[in-house]
């Protein structure tokens, strides 16, 4: 266990905040850092990707999925070298699903080693489309802790589990397709398996440096896209789900997405939702992401009592400010990009702000144009708080 770590009562955040911080104060980090927020790239990684070449159900595979993470650029070298098809999923679902790598014909070892770096899956790549018919033999994913019984926390953003229940959902995955991660030793951890939810991926080998782990994970991988959990924004955001959903309601399937079901249009939501705020301000210290301390409640308007109330409002988390950082100074940040706040709960000791959004589309564009930016020497942590992903 990581130092520190409290075993059992661990949230999946606690988990990853603990990772993310070994890695960096062991200085077993490597580029791109910090690595909170992301799937950490460690020291040793390519020779953990390098185990694969020993594995059966590599060998045996001919199309092989590995995500985009810096950590897993040896998996896909290894891919290549080995003359697999590689298909890489576009970064945040943003354009279809996969690309499929294509080296040009005749490549170098270096043209390789480029195809397998971000840069190159850029260059080298072809989009696989829905009908595209992958047949997916082996799927590689990051993840940010894993326990030896294949319990995985990837960095909280659902991508690899929304992913795989896609590639379900196409037909492009089997219930016995093999799911590998490649980690660090001491992001091998003890996890409780009541953190896991009914769409979290789980996994039947584990590669660190120094060892090869079969999980035998009895658990049953998620059946595909579960539409009673999936949101409108994420429909708005990820244009290959509107595409399945139109197939899968064809089909017959009940696609009724979270925020349509008739229970939760209920009047008395918004009532309940400010008493859950109320509730969680009375915790002594808020977990990152969730709602902080002294947050002040958002009334929902009596004279003009909107279905919604104040479900209205989209909370933004940022987190990784530097400590030199003035409120003043993000403040200006959020007018240059045209996404200021209507209330900015500024927690400089803990070196993150709560941004609060009126609408969901100027929401949304606070997410994405504060994603990746960098002020002073850290690039910020961007993403919806945890009151909102919880809904």
């Amino acid at each position: 266990a990581l130092p520190g770590l409290p075993s059992g009562a661990a949230s999946k955040w606690d988990i990853r905040e603990k990772v993310w911080e070994h890695l960096e104060a062991s200085g077993l980090a490597e580029f791109p850092r910090p690595v909170h927020g992301r799937i950490p790239n460690f020291k040793g990684s390519l020779q953990a990707c390098c185990s694969l070449r020993g594995m059966d159900v590599f060998s045996r595979a001919r199309e092989v999925k590995v995500d985009p993470d810096k950590p897993l650029e040896g998996a896909r070298l290894v891919a290549l070298q080995a003359r697999k098809t590689l298909l890489v999923p576009t970064p945040r679902l943003r354009t279809g699903l996969f690309n499929r790598i294509v080296p040009p014909p005749g490549a170098t070892k270096e043209v390789l080693r480029k195809c397998a770096t971000s840069q190159g899956v850029k260059e080298y790549s072809v989009p696989v489309g829905l009908d595209g018919k992958a047949q997916v033999d082996l799927v590689v994913v990051g993840s940010v802790a894993v326990s030896e019984k294949g319990w995985r926390i990837g960095k909280g953003e659902g991508y690899a589990d929304m992913e795989y229940a896609m590639m379900v959902s196409m037909g492009a995955v089997q219930e016995d397709t093999p799911v590998v991660t490649i980690v660090h030793d001491c992001q091998v951890l003890d996890i409780v398996e009541e953190l896991l939810d009914d769409h979290d991926l789980t996994v039947d080998y584990i590669l660190t440096p120094t060892r090869t782990i079969q999980t035998n994970c009895k658990r049953p991988k998620p059946q595909g896209i579960m539409w009673h959990k999936v949101t409108s924004e994420m429909l708005g955001k990820i244009p290959i789900l509107k595409t399945l959903r139109s197939k899968e309601k064809q089909a017959g399937k009940d696609v009724t997405l979270q925020d349509e079901h008739p229970a939760l249009a209920n009047p008395n939501r918004a009532a309940l939702s400010n008493k859950k705020v109320t509730a969680a301000n009375t915790q002594p210290r808020a977990a990152p992401g969730s709602a902080p301390v002294g947050q002040p409640l958002v009334e929902s308007d009596p004279v003009n009592p909107r279905a919604e109330g104040s479900d209205t409002i989209t909370t933004v988390y940022v987190g990784n400010l530097p400590a030199s950082l003035r409120v003043s100074e993000l403040k200006s940040a959020l007018r240059e990009l045209q996404v200021v706040p209507v209330r900015l709960n500024w927690q400089g000791a803990q070196h993150r702000a709560f941004l609060e959004y009126r609408d969901k589309g100027t929401a949304d564009r606070a997410l994405s144009s504060l994603q990746g930016l960098s002020l002073g020497d850290n690039t910020l942590r961007v993403e919806l708080a945890k009151s909102q992903r919880n809904k």
